[in-house]
């Protein structure tokens, strides 16, 4: 195991190929385009493994993040985040680079995008499907119709399909409501395109992606492309929700233990909101929790420790709860594996990953991004 003095954020290279793998076989199976989100890993190195997986299309979160995937030579980028006219330069800059693929959910800033770009850009209107969040609403025929007329009217712009985000699978609890929360899903998503191919937009695509439904249903219907991000890590959200197993999560802050306090059944660890997010918790049935512990195994880590978790966090420190055998067996100076609850956030505080071979692999952080 590389020695750690101070946090690090681990990752564990082969889980997450594995992940990358199960999922691209997966579409293929399913007939379905794959265009992973890389707002999740955030590296280079990371997006070479779907690279080696097949992927030829990846989704990014902002303009930064696709400048910085399209020099590493990713050819055909969707920004997944709704159109910033104020980045019109960035745009036009990456238009002239890759296939660019922008969301948008009204015709405002339209005009000015295919004023400003030389090459032809591919558009997506942003769906709401319940999550009420951004995209227009799924059951406003004219307001869709609208966006679409816009942008067919304008040169340079390809009106390319739907594309929307579940967000409402990661509050299904059993198989049956995330089923059910899917199917809905993409019942709204089929109607919405039916509705435009009477207004005469015709050839339109499906665009979903959201984790727990890529993981465990193969329903898919009439959607075009899957977009999940989240699969390559996991996370204890995930974890919870059992849309992963232990051994699928392929991310860890190794964090020092600095204080072990036995009456209270508490140890203290370097490692908090700074290093893991406070961002984010899961509400369990043990109570709230920033992170489940694990003990080192090899060079990375063993199984989740039972009746154990991150209770709280401040800046630098996490405070753990955990059972006596585990006081008993932990001094100041031992490190634990803190497993994140939204490996997204925590993976966007740090410059780099250290893999279990004590290799460092940068993400966006290290270009200052």
């Amino acid at each position: 195991m590389p020695t750690y003095i101070k946090p690090a954020l681990v990752l564990d290279a082969g889980r997450a190929r594995r992940n990358v793998e199960r999922m691209a076989a997966k579409a293929r199976r399913l007939g379905l385009r794959f265009r992973p989100h890389f707002k999740t890993h955030q590296s280079r190195d990371v997006g070479r493994m779907f690279r080696d997986a097949g992927v030829e299309a990846i989704t990014v979160s902002s303009v930064d993040m696709a400048e910085y995937f399209a020099a590493d030579g990713w050819g055909d980028i969707l920004i997944a985040f709704p159109l910033n006219i104020l980045e019109i330069d960035g745009l036009k800059r990456l238009a002239r680079r890759v296939r660019l693929g922008v969301l948008v959910e009204a015709a405002d800033g339209l005009a000015a995008l295919a004023a400003g770009v030389g090459r032809p850009v591919d558009v997506w209107v942003k769906i709401d499907i319940g999550a009420n969040r951004a995209g227009l609403d799924w059951s406003d025929r004219a307001g869709l119709a609208r966006v679409c007329a816009e942008v067919a009217r304008l040169p340079r712009l390809r009106l390319r399909g739907l594309l929307t985000h579940n967000g409402r699978t990661y509050g299904a609890r059993t198989l049956a409501a995330l089923a059910a929360s899917h199917a809905d899903s993409l019942d709204k998503m089929r109607r919405s395109r039916r509705a435009l191919e009477a207004a005469g937009f015709a050839g339109l695509e499906i665009s979903v992606g959201d984790t727990p439904a890529c993981s465990r249903l193969d329903a898919f219907g009439e959607v075009d492309e899957i977009r999940p991000g989240n699969f390559v890590l996991y996370d204890v959200t995930q974890l919870e929700l059992g849309n992963c197993a232990e051994r699928d999560v392929a991310a860890a802050v190794a964090c020092p233990v600095v204080a072990v306090h036995a009456r209270r059944r508490e140890i203290v660890v370097y490692g908090g909101a700074i290093h893991l997010s406070k961002e984010d918790f899961v509400s369990a049935r043990d109570g709230r929790t920033y992170g489940r512990v694990c003990r080192p195994r090899g060079a990375g880590w063993g199984p989740v420790l039972s009746g154990t978790s991150v209770r709280a966090l401040s800046q630098e420190h996490g405070v753990v709860t955990t059972t006596e055998d585990v006081i008993r067996r932990t001094r100041p100076g031992d490190i634990l594996f803190i497993l994140p609850v939204h490996s997204c956030l925590t993976v966007d505080l740090w410059k780099q990953y250290v893999d279990l071979g004590g290799n460092k692999i940068p993400t966006i952080r290290a270009c200052g991004l």
